[in-house]
């Protein structure tokens, strides 16, 4: 979901302020969406995958060896879900899971119909709005 939020923030024209290197290329020379990918330093790109690294090897694991399925990141913090029954629990994961998907599917969405009219909106097609 945070991939299609982002994606349609930055089309909406909102960048960061300054510049993403020393050299000068600033946030909002960045083109939209899948073009925007060859517009970023190539340092750039290693720096955002060493940084995914970093999140699947050292942050985003059961730490505490208590997780009851995979992806049970909670290490020691409850937030209530002990107090839940096994249906319940069961219904709030397949929530999540559907969530989940549902917004790959959406980022996927947005990326194929961007490759294939240039547009990744169906609705400004439709309209007459263009978002390049």
């Amino acid at each position: 979901m945070l991939a299609v939020a982002g994606h349609i923030w930055t089309t909406a024209g909102n960048r960061l302020p300054g510049d993403i290197d020393y050299s000068g290329t600033s946030f909002a020379s960045i083109k939209v969406g899948l073009g925007g990918i060859s517009d970023i330093p190539q340092s750039g790109l290693v720096q955002i995958i060493a940084f995914i690294g970093f999140l699947e090897l050292f942050v985003m694991k059961d730490r505490t060896g208590d997780g009851e399925f995979p992806g049970d990141f909670r290490n020691g913090g409850d937030y209530g879900w002990g107090k839940l029954s096994d249906d319940v629990k069961m219904q709030k994961r397949s929530i999540e899971l559907n969530n989940g998907r549902a917004a790959q599917m959406g980022i996927l969405g947005l990326m194929v119909h961007e490759k294939l009219t240039g547009e990744p909106y169906v609705i400004n097609s439709l309209l007459g709005y263009h978002t390049n």
